[in-house]
């Protein structure tokens, strides 16, 4: 047994002696007491650079809150829990309390990783934690290693996807306790299966946060987000700041054993430092918990900078980025939709397909969208690990106005060619919960706001939808679900049943398949694909890309188009898997897929 505790310079720490050091940064105040249980405020001393302090007699169990200037309680930001949520207060937690019987664990080397992506509180009818954990075996069975947890920083109210949370430490009450937490991860590697955590360092929940109250150097009007006041990691306070969540992410790593970190929307996080905050965290990273074992740095990152995906360093640190490139130009090629961004990758999308595969990101530095501006870098140097490909993910369903699934939108042998093209390739790819068995379900946008904020909320997201056609007239953007409503958020939660009937059990042996050919075939394999070595050939509806490999070269070819067409290059290779039921050496059925060895 061993205990795991990575103490924070701030906040509510245990000491050796049974005390709680008590810490705060809130240079806006003038004075800070913490409020124990229904005890008098304790005031803390003031320190340097806006920092307050105390050391009390109390230990694990214990509840608290700040006061700022005897004017009003605030929750501790970096309150490990917060069992009431953001209306009530803190507990102190006692990292040790909690004996983790994992002794051999290093983490998974990334290019075995197979991602599935999911929401803790509609992945099971119960929303837990602990309820998780009894899925494992069949998600390790079916050949995932992997999953993503969307946000667990409490958020406002007890349902939401996560990306509006306000205190980046505690994890969401409502899932469960953090011991609960730490079970699913200790099950979960027990299963074989890594865990990664979403977290958002670019912004707070519009609810809940106090910061601008005492700590307003948080925050900078220099720059914008579209979801609230952008956070400061410049000069003398974002060092501050800096220190806040390069903390919080060690903290996920070291003391919940987290295996990674997928950073939602690092484009907007502008910071004209010498280091760029997401460099010195991936180097805080590799110095610390990458030194002993596997660890992933996911970014998500319209950008396509490839320059944030090399290698650095000599720790286990594995980089990669979620390539919202091969999404898009597959969507368009198994819908035929093109509004909005789509619009992008309607023009030649089987180029785009080849290049993506071959070389990582469609957009190297071309004009894109209606600006026209340059967006990408180069990145055929970069490993093929360095991309994350999936068919859906929480953002491209439940950004639909209705929240619709790919399954609902595609044939049955569209959706067989689209998963072939995702599970096949030597990028790393994902899955979203539900999608390996055709959930059709809608994941929609929901969350728990009430007043003016709710009705704000709503009517914000009808009217996002109002320059599509299909929404120009009010009466159409009001039948877009309420987000606010237990209906949005039941309609969302999985329906476990459906796995035993058809057509779903026949897509789960599809993708159980498609994972046991890539296990066998491809993964052995992606080590020795040498970056830049790809080659690509496109020739109407068909698409071929050839990876040489150290025993010779993988080599997929995918008609994606209705009708049979004759194949790009005529070979004799070894063939490994066909999405055809008779596959023709001369040709490529309609929306057939194949895997094969030269």
């Amino acid at each position: 047994m061993r205990q795991f505790h990575h103490p924070l310079p701030f906040g509510a720490q245990l000491l050796p002696n049974g005390e709680t050091r008590f810490r705060l940064w809130a240079p806006d105040a003038k004075r800070v007491a913490v409020v124990l249980g229904a005890g008098e405020p304790l005031e803390l001393s003031t320190a340097q650079d806006g920092w307050f302090e105390r050391t009390a007699p109390v230990g694990a169990g214990t509840q608290y809150r700040f006061r700022i200037d005897d004017e009003i309680d605030v929750p501790d930001p970096a309150a490990r829990f917060a069992p009431e949520g953001l209306a009530g207060p803190n507990e102190i937690i006692d990292p040790n309390a909690f004996s983790w019987d994992e002794t051999e664990w290093r983490g998974l080397p990334w290019h075995r990783a197979v991602l599935y992506e999911l929401h803790v509180g509609t992945f099971t009818p119960e929303g837990t934690y602990a309820a998780i954990v009894p899925r494992l075996p069949e998600l390790a069975a079916l050949g995932i290693n992997m999953i993503e947890l969307l946000p667990l920083a409490t958020f406002p109210g007890s349902r939401g996807w996560g990306y509006d949370g306000v205190l980046p430490f505690a994890p969401h009450p409502a899932y469960g306790r953090p011991e609960d937490l730490k079970r699913l991860i200790q099950a979960a590697h027990a299963a074989g299966i890594g865990v990664v955590l979403d977290v958002v360092y670019n912004h707070f929940g519009p609810e809940g946060n106090y910061l601008h109250r005492y700590a307003s150097p948080f925050f900078t009007d220099r720059y914008h987000t579209p979801w609230g006041a952008a956070i400061n990691f410049e000069g003398e306070a974002g060092r501050h700041v800096r220190d806040f969540f390069i903390q919080n992410a060690l903290y996920w790593l070291n003391e919940y054993r987290f295996d990674g970190l997928r950073l939602d929307a690092i484009h907007a996080i502008t910071d004209a430092s010498p280091t760029h905050f997401v460099d010195e965290l991936a180097a805080a990273i590799e110095a610390g918990p990458a030194r002993e074992r596997q660890v992933h740095l996911i970014l998500e990152n319209h950008d396509n900078l490839a320059a944030r995906l090399r290698p650095t360093g000599e720790g286990r640190l594995s980089k990669a980025q979620w390539n919202d490139d091969f999404h898009h130009v597959v969507h368009v090629l198994l819908t035929g939709e093109h509004d909005g961004y789509y619009a992008s990758y309607a023009q030649h999308p089987q180029e785009q397909l080849a290049r993506v595969l071959a070389e990582g990101f469609a957009y190297q530095g071309e004009p894109y969208g209606e600006s026209r501006e340059p967006r990408g870098e180069r990145s055929h140097e970069l490993a093929v690990t360095a991309f994350i490909d999936f068919l859906q993910n929480h953002d491209q369903i439940g950004n639909r106005a209705f929240g619709d699934r790919l399954a609902t939108l595609a044939s049955e042998e569209q959706l067989t060619a689209g998963l072939a093209l995702l599970l096949l390739s030597p990028h790393v790819p994902m899955l979203f919960m539900g999608e390996e068995y055709g959930a059709r379900q809608p994941f929609l946008y929901f969350c728990d706001y009430e007043g003016e904020l709710a009705a704000a909320v709503t009517n914000g997201r009808r009217a996002e939808f109002a320059g599509f056609k299909a929404f120009a007239a009010e009466e159409a953007r009001e039948r877009i679900p309420d987000p606010n409503s237990l209906a949005a958020f039941e309609r969302s939660c999985l329906r476990w049943e459906e796995r035993n009937d058809e057509p779903h059990r026949a897509r789960m042996a599809i993708t159980r398949e498609l994972l046991r050919i890539r296990a066998e075939h491809v993964v052995p394999r992606i080590a020795s694909i040498e970056p830049g070595t790809a080659e690509r050939k496109v020739s109407g509806s068909v698409v071929w890309v050839r990876w040489p490999v150290s025993d010779g070269a993988l080599e997929l070819e995918a008609n994606l188009g209705d009708r049979a067409c004759d194949r790009v290059v005529h070979s004799q290779n070894k063939l490994l898997y066909s999405t055809a039921s008779a596959p023709n050496d001369r040709q490529l059925a309609a929306w057939e897929v194949r895997l094969s060895i030269a």
